[in-house]
This record gives structure tokens, sequence and C-alpha cells, in this order.
């Protein structure tokens, strides 16, 4: 049972008996503002965290400083203390949504300066390797050869196993084609031309995208949070020079050796599935393996990756260096870094596969 008496600027609320939140208080909470609240107990046999809830919706407004608690079971005392720490705030209201042109006209706008944004630091970033060849760049060699350390022996092994893995399935779905036509000697070739092509290329891409662009961006966006770039800033050390220089060098060094890696391992998961489950010779998928591999082929496949490895560089650095000053917004630059680098990496793979069209390459 919960009693109310007012006393001039004194509200008392006397809780006794059974509460169990389906008390209906015979006040509004307009009532009590501005009030002094004594909170009293009086025979209280039970009581359980739901009528703490609907007390506390009631009293919600009133300041911790004006409610004071007489006879209280000590765990109901401390959860209310508890309740009341942080003031209560209300639901911010969302600003109105605008006009569908307005809300067009505010997308181009913005659209416009993350464009402008990202182009600047693109440009910043290639005058970087302009004032390296000058030797005018201020970064530290240790710096780069511990990032090229993780971005290149480190990556080895995932990177082995998901390309042998692509090449054991591009075995399986050409050799279920291939046999309706008694072809499947052929399948070699198609392992070999498409992993060295294009499809090393890509898988080690998206696996740097996710492995290596998203530490970068973690990194730095983790030093933005704690003020270091600032630090650089205001010592006079350019930003692009000391931070992102030394990742855009190590990735784009480790990419055309992590991707001849992912074309043997790609060959050999085709060559897997090819003498054990369809008992090709080894001596026969070696001889097409081999006749299949071109140079031209494989100098396109390590131009891709040189190209996603600036991609990945860029993204993951580009998104660290502008991340927010809270942890949410290092978690936001991480998946930033890995979404953009993903889709720029297929645009310019579509770019780049009509370009060397064109080219007859």
């Amino acid at each position: 049972m919960v009693k109310f008496e007012t006393k001039g600027e004194v509200v008392t609320i006397t809780l006794e008996g059974v509460l169990n939140g389906n008390e209906h208080f015979d006040i509004a909470a307009e009532a009590l503002s501005n009030k002094k609240i004594q909170i009293l107990g009086k025979d209280i046999t039970s009581w359980n965290t739901d009528f703490v809830v609907t007390l506390f919706n009631l009293l919600k407004h009133i300041s911790k400083n004006n409610i004071t608690y007489l006879h209280l079971p000590e765990g109901m005392e401390q959860l209310l203390h508890l309740a009341f720490q942080t003031p209560y705030k209300e639901e911010e209201n969302l600003p109105p949504s605008l006009p569908f042109l307005e809300h067009i006209g505010d997308l181009g706008i913005r659209f416009c300066r993350s464009f402008k944004k990202g182009g600047i630091f693109i440009l910043d970033s290639i005058s970087s390797w302009g004032r390296q060849l000058l030797g005018k760049a201020v970064y530290r060699s240790k710096d780069f050869w511990m990032i090229l350390s993780d971005c290149g022996p480190k990556s080895i092994l995932i990177v082995s196993l998901i390309s042998f893995m692509v090449g054991l399935i591009l075995a399986f779905v050409g050799a279920i084609q291939l046999k309706t036509f008694g072809a499947q000697i052929y399948v070699a070739s198609l392992v070999t031309i498409g992993m060295t092509r294009i499809m090393g290329a890509i898988m080690t891409g998206v696996i740097m995208a996710g492995r290596t662009g998203a530490s970068y961006a973690a990194t730095i966006g983790t030093m933005q949070v704690n003020e270091e770039l600032d630090a650089l800033q205001t010592m006079g050390i350019s930003r692009t020079d000391f931070l992102v220089l030394p990742r855009m060098n190590a990735l784009i060094l480790s990419m055309p050796i992590l991707i001849l890696l992912s074309d043997f391992m790609g060959i050999l998961g085709g060559c897997f599935v090819c003498v054990l489950f369809w008992d090709i010779p080894l001596a026969e998928y070696v001889k097409y393996a081999v006749n299949s591999f071109f140079i031209k082929n494989f100098l396109v496949g390590v131009f891709h990756g040189i190209v996603f490895g600036f991609i990945i560089a860029l993204c993951g650095c580009y998104f660290g260096v502008n991340c927010g000053r809270n942890a949410d917004s290092v978690g936001t630059a991480t998946t930033n870094a890995v979404v953009y680098a993903i889709v720029w990496m297929i645009v310019m793979t579509g770019l780049l596969t009509a370009l060397f069209q064109v080219l007859g390459i």
C-alpha cells in the first residue's frame, strides 16, 4: 500500500504491506515537481524490483537532493539511491525530416564534401611519395619493417589456406561442367588461368582488406582517440609521412609476393581435387597447368594486387585519421575501412578488366 501526504513543500510517501509493482498512485508526477519528497517505510512485509521501477518512474524528474529515505529495507534504499545517481534526461527529439528535394540536395552536398576530403587525402598521400624520393619524408624505418612483417609474413598462412580452398572450389565447379564433354583434363587450365589472372589477386585483396586494412584503421583511430595525432601535428611532423607512407609502402611491396603464393596455392588446390576425385594423373595436370601459365596473365594479376594494396592502405589510413574521439568511432572507422576497400577493389577490377580488354591484354 502507498499513501501520499502533503504538508507544505514536503510530500511524504508512506510504504507499507506488500509492494509488488501493481500499485496505483493517486497523484500525478507534475504535482510532485519542486517538492521535497520523503519516502517512509512502515511495516513492509515484502517488495520486489517492479515496485522500485514503478516508484522511480513516478519520481524520475525529482532531484536526488530533494529525496530522503526513512526506515526502508536496505536493498530497496540502495536500489533507489542507485537509480537516482544519474539525472534523468528526456529522449532528444529527432530533427524533422527534410522535404524530398532538400534531402537530395543535402546528400549531394555531403557527397561533394566527402569526395573533396578524400581527394585531398589521396593527393597528400601521393605527394608523400615524392617527398620520400627527395629524402624529405619523416618516418622511422623501424615502423616500416614492423608493419611489413605484420602484413607480409604474418599473412602467409591465411592467404595460403583461403587460396587453396578457392582453387579447390574452382576445380570442383569446372570439373562438373567439363565432365559432360569428357574434358576434365582442362580443369588444370581453367584453375591456372583463373587464379593467375584475377582470382588470386581478388582473394588476396579481400583477405588483406579484412585483416590489414582494418588493423590500419583501428591503430590510427586509437591514436586519434588518445590525441597522438594532435601531438604529431603540434611537433610539426606530417601525419601522412609518419603514419600513412610506411603502411602504403609495406602493403604495396607485400601484395605481389602474396599474390604469387595465392596463385600457387590455388593451382595446388585444383590439383588436389583433380588427382584425388577425378582420377587425373598428376603429370597430366602439371603439364596442362604449365602450358596454361602465361606471364601476361600473371603480370595482370600482380598489377591488380598493387592497385588493391594502394586502395586498402588508403582506405584504412583515411578512416583512421578521420576517426572520432571515442571507442564507438574506432569501431565505425574499422568497419568503413573494410567495406570501402572491398567496394573500391571491385570497382577497380571492373575498370581494369574493361581497360585490358580494350588494349587486348
